[in-house]
């Protein structure tokens, strides 16, 4: 889950202008401009969605995945895994399914047929999605699912050995299949999902630039609109229209102005536009599932040489983190060379703020938010296909904060980003070419 959808599902719609103007979309962009609110500007009216289509993931590449992750699943002595709601599941199998207090899952073996487990009353709609196998078990409501997977483990010859669950499984599937199979070591899938998603293809980059394509443009096309008064949820539903026009699909923007700015994930405190605020908009979209993470800080009206200043010190801080993810580096590396930029300008030290208070990345990709992270600690070895973001935010309390984020891929001959780099504080985006 990402920031803003945390945000927003914490607080709740009816908050949104309260923590800084996450906002929920609506089904359409139309209907978020009910009776009485104002149309939307000329230059977000004129978008259409992005051409030409990109191609979604196919089924072979799927069938490919399934067979990495039985791979990763013998090199780790795991004999099956079991997946439920979720982006692996869709990952895997391209199964979206609602979550509920009923289990429905696919277990995965390291050798044989995949099989699933669904409630009896969901069956048809079931088979109306499954894919790659024929082997659906159905529970009633007054029997157990567990019994279900443990029969399909001993069915391929798993009656011992070590049972892998993803990571977000719920406890009490978990602890149902073990109490139906308690000779078995339960262990977690980790090693195979993140082994597998880390990695991404050529497919899987092409949904991740069109997203990012579409929330560059959906902030060029909301950015002049601003206006002194303005709240942070509007300029949020702006750029919430102008992603849906373009193609994309997005849960809302962070918007933060003034001394907003310097919290990460926003504040209890509304806030309007002023003449001299900083203004930092952070926000994405999806498309086939595939998610963008972009973030912008401006200043609205005049910047002082003070917000010049720490804007300059965040720019050359995300170069630093930029140049340093070469193939064959630490994760930790990264981390490393942006928050020295800031604490050599006197900030921090460490997470301590005024400075650098979080990561300086995180993975992405199906999840906005996904294995692996630039932090201190992690040694994971840098390979081509994985994919980041760059974003060691400056927090100064009661000032305000900068964040520049940039998502990148690792290409064999090093890091690429998805975005070009914001030039300057009074101009956050490159000159479109003519």
């Amino acid at each position: 889950m990402d920031r803003r959808t945390f945000v927003r599902r914490t607080a709740g719609v009816g908050g949104a202008a309260a923590i800084g103007g996450v906002v929920a979309l609506p089904a359409t962009a139309d209907a978020q401009q009910g009776p009485g609110a104002p149309a939307l500007p000329d230059a977000i009216q004129r978008l259409r969605p992005m051409l030409p289509a990109v191609a979604p993931i196919t089924d072979a590449e799927r069938l490919a995945r399934i067979e990495k992750a039985r791979r990763l699943m013998k090199e780790n002595e795991i004999h099956a895994m079991f997946l439920e709601h979720g982006s692996s599941m869709f990952y895997y199998t391209g199964v979206r399914w609602g979550l509920s207090e009923r289990p429905f899952g696919v277990v995965i073996p390291a050798e044989g047929e995949l099989a699933y487990i669904t409630p009896g009353f969901e069956e048809e709609r079931a088979r109306e999605l499954i894919k790659f196998s024929n082997d659906v078990r159905v529970w009633q409501e007054d029997e157990s699912p567990y019994r279900l997977i443990a029969q399909i483990l001993r069915d391929r010859g798993i009656s011992t050995g070590r049972m892998a669950f993803e990571e977000r499984v719920r406890f009490f599937i978990t602890d149902g299949v073990r109490s139906e199979a308690p000779q078995l070591e339960f262990v977690s899938a980790t090693p195979v999902t993140a082994g597998c998603r880390m990695i991404k293809s050529t497919a899987e980059l092409a949904l991740m630039q069109r997203a990012n394509d579409i929330t560059i443009a959906a902030y060029r096309a909301a950015f002049p609109a601003m206006h002194s008064g303005m709240t942070q949820t509007e300029l949020s539903r702006l750029l919430a229209a102008a992603i849906q026009k373009l193609g994309g699909v997005s849960d809302g923007a962070l918007v933060l102005f003034g001394v907003s700015s310097a919290f990460p994930h926003g504040t209890t405190k509304p806030a309007t536009l002023k003449e001299g605020d900083i203004v930092l908009v952070d926000g994405g979209c999806t498309v086939e599932g595939y998610a963008s993470d972009i973030t912008r800080t401006t200043v609205f009206g005049k910047s002082s040489q003070r917000q010049r200043d720490i804007w300059d010190l965040e720019k050359r801080a995300q170069s630093a983190a930029f140049a340093a993810a070469q193939v064959g580096s630490t994760c930790e590396s990264v981390d490393a060379a942006a928050r020295k930029v800031i604490t050599d300008a006197g900030f921090g030290p460490d997470y301590k703020v005024p400075g650098l208070p979080h990561r300086t990345g995180h993975g992405i990709g199906l999840d906005g938010h996904e294995w692996t992270n630039f932090v201190r600690g992690n040694t994971t070895l840098i390979q081509p296909g994985m994919c980041f973001s760059d974003e060691p935010t400056i927090v100064i309390y009661g000032e305000f904060g900068v964040r520049l984020e940039d998502c990148l891929y690792i290409a064999e001959d090093g890091p690429h980003f998805f975005t070009e780099q914001s030039p300057a504080i009074d101009r956050p985006f490159p000159k479109l070419s003519s």
